[in-house]
């Protein structure tokens, strides 16, 4: 406590060099978890996006493959149409094991069903279903009845309507999908059975009817043999259709992911040059505190004071400066890429997943870490230097 006490009195008798390495603490710490914040959260975005799809190839319609990347990725919705026997035509393909079809629609704009203007619906086909189909045995038992739906995490029923009407139907909502920062988020799920019935009643419920082109579908969702390689089944199924594109699921955001390693190149590049700057100006500024109390010292070591209690007394300093802008750099970045995650995206161009509080929490004490690590690193040079000098040549200087 003795030490915590003359730290904190030496601190406040040198403000303006506190203030410094407060400064250097808090720019090392918040660009840490700003910069992992940002390339954690487009990374696992996209990975739990593959996850939530769970197929291993997805059929479309030829030339429509980037449309949907831009629905899945940003919840734009997509309209797509091929003859729903391709269906079958997929499944006998060699190396298929699993086919199911989908059907895309979308809300009208301005839908009051969820916090994004125009909502991502999904139409499946629960008898063939392998993707959606996992999750609804493991939360709801018996799977989705007509006029019942599933939906991402930002989809909600209306408190003023008390009722999610999809084109003058009402859904009852049974249950919400885990959040993955794509358009997933933004999408409702429900059997075909449903899709047709709210375009049935559309004419009579709706200010605009929601039209199916009959004995069509918008995409096929292909499982493959678990000892077949999904590339060569891709170019079965394009060889065999030349009219559907098969996209390999494990090449889908090609784009984004190759953007997130350049990113995350030019972070490491810009953290490791912060890194040193910071290090540097903290080892200046602590030259020069110690050159300013050397006869201080000095007095201390006369008076029998150890040369480990001088060394750890001036580390203290270190420690408390680096301890609280640390956490004053990790509190203002994580609230600040919070706050922005609407334009980090825009930006970006990627999909961005916040992370819960125990990882943020894991990522902020490792950023603490790595901040007290380097500031005592930096300042050790000169203290050290400093605490080894005779008492005598220190009150004499």
């Amino acid at each position: 406590m003795k030490l915590i006490r003359l730290a904190i009195s030496n601190l406040a008798g040198s403000s303006f060099r506190s203030w410094l390495v407060f400064f250097c603490s808090a720019l090392m710490a918040g660009f840490v978890v700003s910069g992992t914040l940002v390339i954690r959260g487009a990374d696992s975005s996209l990975r739990l996006a593959l996850e939530r799809l769970g197929a291993d190839i997805i059929v479309v319609p030829k030339g429509n493959s980037q449309r949907l990347e831009t629905a899945l990725l940003m919840g734009i919705p997509a309209h797509m149409w091929m003859p729903d026997t391709v269906v079958d035509d997929i499944r006998a393909v060699s190396g298929v094991e699993a086919a199911s079809p989908q059907i895309y629609l979308s809300t009208l704009r301005g839908a009051v069903c969820c916090s994004v203007p125009e909502m991502f619906l999904i139409a499946y086909d629960p008898d063939t279903d392998f993707t959606l189909k996992p999750w609804l045995e493991k939360n709801l038992e018996g799977g989705l009845a007509l006029a019942e739906a599933v939906g991402g995490s930002l989809v909600f029923v209306p408190v003023q309507d008390g009722a999610l009407l999809v084109y003058g139907t009402s859904l009852e909502l049974k249950g919400t999908l885990e959040a993955t920062g794509t358009g997933l988020d933004q999408s409702m799920f429900f059997t075909f059975d449903t899709a047709f019935k709210i375009a049935e009643e559309s004419s009579d419920l709706a200010v605009k009817v929601l039209d199916i082109p009959p004995r069509t579908v918008s995409s096929v969702l292909v499982r493959v043999g678990m000892d077949q390689d999904p590339h060569q089944v891709a170019l079965a199924i394009a060889e065999k259709l030349p009219n559907v594109t098969p996209m390999e699921t494990s090449s889908l955001f090609q784009g984004q992911r190759e953007q997130i390693l350049s990113l995350l190149n030019s972070v490491v590049a810009l953290l490791g040059i912060t890194w040193l700057l910071g290090m540097g100006l903290t080892t200046v500024i602590f030259a020069l505190a110690v050159n300013q109390r050397r006869r201080q010292i000095g007095v201390m070591r006369a008076l029998g004071a150890r040369r480990t209690v001088v060394l750890q007394s001036l580390l203290m300093e270190a420690g408390l400066l680096a301890i609280a802008g640390g956490i004053q750099g990790i509190a203002i970045a994580a609230l600040a890429i919070y706050l922005f995650r609407p334009l980090i995206v825009r930006l970006m161009g990627v999909p961005f997943l916040f992370p819960g509080f125990l990882p943020l929490a894991g990522l902020g004490l490792g950023a603490l870490a790595l901040v007290l690590v380097g500031v005592l690193l930096a300042a050790a040079i000169p203290i050290v230097r400093v605490s080894l000098q005779d008492p005598a040549i220190s009150m004499r200087e």
